[in-house]
């Protein structure tokens, strides 16, 4: 399964998954993840995937840079 950090909130982070938000102890999510990481669940434990988050940051950076050079 595969989801987006979108915040963190006490003892629980936020992951959009499928287009909706599920709140997930953060005893399940490793301690490297951080918000806007792309993050799977791998063996019970939400870990970040490094090459997707990085695609995902590319890809607002370009769109970022397009608005701002119009």
């Amino acid at each position: 399964m595969k989801g987006i950090v979108d915040r963190f909130e006490d003892d629980f982070v936020v992951i959009e998954i499928h287009g909706q938000t599920e709140d997930v102890s953060k005893d399940i999510v490793h301690a490297d993840v951080r918000v806007g990481d792309v993050v799977l669940l791998v063996n019970g434990k939400w870990v970040r995937d490094e090459e997707e988050t990085k695609k995902r940051e590319r890809e607002i950076q370009t769109l970022m840079d397009d608005v701002w050079e119009k």
